[in-house]
Order: C-alpha cells, then sequence, then structure tokens
C-alpha cells in the first residue's frame, strides 16, 4: 500500500485568506514595496526630486488659473494652503487606484510563474503611493508652519483619518477594478474616468460653501457622503483651518460624515476582496 503523502501546510487553490495572508507574508509585502519604489525613478536625473516637482507643479497650475484668474485667492483666506491640502489627497488617491488597478497586469510574468497572495500588488501600489504621499504632507506642514499653524490633537486626528479614509477606499476599489481588468483592460479606463470626475467632485479647488448654495437639502448630504469629500474636508480642517484664525466657515456634522466615509470605504474594501477572490482562480488564464 502506497504511503499517504504528508499534505501539512499546502493550501487547496482559491482557499487562500485573502488580506489575511497578505499580512502573514509581510516580507514579501516589503519586498515588493522596496523594489517599486526603487525602480521607480531609476534612471532619472531628478530621481525622487519628482516626488516634489509633479505636486508642486500641478498647484501652480491650479493657483494660477483659479486662484489668480478666477480671483479664488481673495474670497478663500489662506487659498494656497487650502488647495495643496486638497491636491496631496487627491493625488495619493489618484495614485494608488490607478497603480493599484494596473497592478496585476504589470506583474503578470510573476504572477504566471509562482504563487504568492495576489492581493499583494494592490496593497503594494498603494503603500507606495502613501510613501509619495509622505514628502508632499512634509512640504505642507512646512508651510502650514509658516503660516501660523498650531493644531489641535482633534484636527491631527482628523488629518489621519481623512489618510486613513484615502487608503481603505482606495485599496477596496484597486482590488475591485484590478481583479476586472485582467479580464477586461477597459477597467483601467473606466478608472481614469472615475479619477477625472473625483477631483472635481469633491472640494479640492473650491469651497464647500459654493456647492451648498446651489445643490438642495437631500443632494448636499449626497454630496458629503462621498468618502473623497469627507477625507479632503478632514484635511481642510487639520491643516488649512487653523491657519485662518478662525474666519472660515467649517462644514457642519464634519466627523460623522467622516466617520460614514470610514464605514463606507470599509465596506468597499470587503466587497472589493470578495470579488477579488471570485475571479483571482482565472488571473493565470487571462493573463
Amino acid at each position: 500500500m502506497a504511503p499517504v503523502p504528508d499534505l501539512d501546510g499546502f493550501v487547496r487553490p482559491g482557499q487562500g485568506a485573502g488580506l489575511i495572508d497578505v499580512f502573514r507574508r509581510r516580507y514579501l509585502l516589503s519586498l515588493l514595496v522596496r523594489k517599486e519604489v526603487q525602480v521607480r525613478y531609476r534612471g532619472s536625473v531628478l530621481g525622487w526630486m519628482w516626488s516634489y516637482v509633479k505636486p508642486i507643479t500641478q498647484f501652480l497650475v491650479f493657483f494660477v488659473a483659479l486662484g489668480v484668474f478666477l480671483q479664488l485667492n481673495g474670497t478663500i483666506p489662506n487659498y494656497p494652503v487650502y488647495l495643496f491640502s486638497g491636491l496631496v489627497v487627491i493625488n495619493l488617491f489618484s495614485e494608488s487606484f490607478s497603480n493599484g488597478t494596473k497592478s496585476l497586469v504589470d506583474n503578470a510574468p510573476l504572477i504566471k510563474k509562482i504563487y504568492l497572495p495576489r492581493e499583494l500588488f494592490p496593497v503594494s501600489s498603494t503603500l507606495v503611493a502613501f510613501i509619495n504621499f509622505l514628502p508632499q504632507a512634509l512640504v505642507l506642514a512646512v508651510v502650514c508652519f509658516l503660516t501660523g499653524w498650531q493644531p489641535n490633537g482633534l484636527q491631527l486626528l482628523g488629518i489621519a483619518l481623512g489618510v486613513l479614509i484615502i487608503v481603505l477606499l482606495a485599496m477596496g476599489l484597486s482590488l475591485f477594478f484590478g481583479s476586472i481588468n485582467v479580464s477586461f483592460r477597459d477597467a483601467q479606463n473606466f478608472v481614469e474616468l472615475i479619477l477625472l470626475v473625483a477631483t472635481w467632485a469633491s472640494p479640492v479647488l473650491y469651497q464647500w460653501t459654493t456647492v451648498a448654495k446651489v445643490l438642495p437639502d437631500w443632494l448636499m448630504v449626497i454630496y458629503r457622503l462621498n468618502p473623497v469629500t469627507a477625507a479632503v474636508e478632514l484635511l481642510h480642517a487639520g491643516f488649512w483651518y487653523p491657519t485662518t484664525d478662525g474666519q472660515a466657515p467649517m462644514p457642519p456634522d464634519l466627523w460623522f460624515f467622516g466617520l460614514c466615509a470610514l464605514v463606507t470605504s470599509s465596506i468597499l474594501l470587503v466587497i472589493g476582496q470578495l470579488v477579488f477572490r471570485r475571479l483571482e482562480r482565472r488571473f493565470a488564464q487571462d493573463l
């Protein structure tokens, strides 16, 4: 009688633990993040300086177009800080969502050769985007200090909550659209449209009071339930509002909508993971 093979430690395909496996294989995640960080600007003269050049150039374009030409600099107190604190949030969301959606296709040779938790790729893209966010946030903090920034503990907590909302939201959407993008490349084009709308559908370039004057109350509630809107306003409350000497009106019930955004982002993360697990069995074949 042939001996029964010892299958301890083996897992039937498709029965992994999802994001829990990513946590268990943190060393693989760190390797992927390190690899993406190192190769991002390889062969570039400026290297990591592009992490500063790109957002500053984007800021200058919007500031001249909106702050100077449309005169928002005169109607919104300390508009440069308001604008930049919104842009760093939307840049974090855009980079993590866009790169996370393409991460499986970009790593197709690795996926087809060896087994590892496929969630590693969208998660690593989100972490790399967060690493790129840090120097932008540092520049913003320095500018805020120069303009009299003295935040309290609750405002700093709001900044952390806003960043957490964006990270969870981008990760969930990356899992969802990244898994679909393996079979249908239209997904990444659809993501580009979402990101185009997201910049203008949240108060990054304008103030929430402008929207409140136009939308009815029920539609304004829907507008504020957008997780990106809540995250942007939380960073405004943490970075920009303390530099205005209390001159600017803050949106009411900001913490309530912030917590709603956190719940929404968490639900989308769960949905993204479920869809990812459902489609994962076809990845190697479709890639």
